[in-house]
């Protein structure tokens, strides 16, 4: 049994949106990051656009968007 615990979401778009969620999955848990999109019944369904990842991959994760951000502020 899966157990999704959203924990931010943002919209990409009018019709798409960035969730990011810890999902447990044969007991493990991990973390996914995950484009949804808006379907023909107004709801948002996940897209095969995203990445999930083990927890243990996090402090890698946030060096590499706290690298970005200082990329970007060049």
């Amino acid at each position: 049994m899966a157990d999704n615990r959203l924990i931010h979401s943002f919209a990409k778009n009018a019709l798409e949106e960035i969730r990011v969620s810890i999902n447990v999955f044969r007991g493990k848990e991990y973390i996914d990051i995950r484009t949804y999109y808006k379907g023909d019944d107004g709801e948002f369904h996940p897209s095969k656009k995203g990445v999930t990842l083990s927890p243990e991959l996090l402090p890698d994760l946030m060096e590499a968007v706290r690298k970005l951000e200082e990329a970007l502020e060049e």
